[in-house]
């Protein structure tokens, strides 16, 4: 069987041009969707659970299938996998015959070697950090307003006259927040004092 599908991303806009064009192509079922890409896709799941080996599914532009670049060679190699072929009206794909096979190839080729290229950047970026003496990632400690009030939540959680949440209500932090804050001026204060000792040996 030929199966359509056609998508638009609002209640408002009209499924018209696509339905007529996918009917021309002679599709025996067209199964059709007014919402984002970015959201769950009933229709688009009916479709993969319909579709059959020896089946083709088309679309009337690739950007009303995938969300991304990524998204359609992901759909697309399923397809290919249970031997679905598939065809795009509007940009040179189809699976169905050798050159539109080798033009999505050549399209996963490319997608794989752009992550391949941002794998290898963001390495390079983060050796060339750590050999300036910088680390990547979450910046440690915390900032001069945080630590302020962190001081205050463990001179509070000192005199022993305060749960936790009451902290947090005093200072307009989360229970949670109070005790990390506690943690952190401890870990400091464990530094501080293992420092002072290695000097005075």
């Amino acid at each position: 069987m030929i199966f359509g599908y056609a998508r638009v991303s609002t209640q408002d806009q009209n499924l018209n041009l696509q339905i007529d064009d996918l009917k021309k192509c002679g599709c025996d079922r067209i199964f059709r969707e007014k919402v984002s890409s970015v959201k769950e896709r009933p229709e688009l799941n009916k479709l993969l659970d319909t579709a059959r080996a020896g089946d083709t599914i088309i679309v009337w532009k690739l950007d009303r299938l995938g969300r991304s670049l990524k998204d359609l060679i992901h759909l697309i190699t399923e397809f290919q996998q249970k031997q679905i072929g598939f065809r795009s009206l509007n940009d040179a794909i189809d699976t169905t015959t050798a050159q539109g096979r080798l033009i999505f190839n050549i399209f996963a080729s490319l997608a794989e070697f752009e992550r391949d290229l941002i794998r290898e950047r963001t390495k390079a970026g983060l050796s060339a950090a750590r050999a300036r003496g910088r680390m990547g990632g979450k910046p440690k400690g915390l900032s001069k307003a945080a630590m302020s009030k962190a001081h205050a939540a463990k001179a509070l959680y000192d005199k022993k006259d305060k749960t936790g949440k009451e902290i947090g209500r005093v200072l307009g932090i989360s229970r949670a927040t109070v005790y990390r804050y506690i943690k952190e001026i401890e870990q400091q204060q464990r530094s501080v004092n293992e420092k002072q000792s290695s000097e005075q040996k």
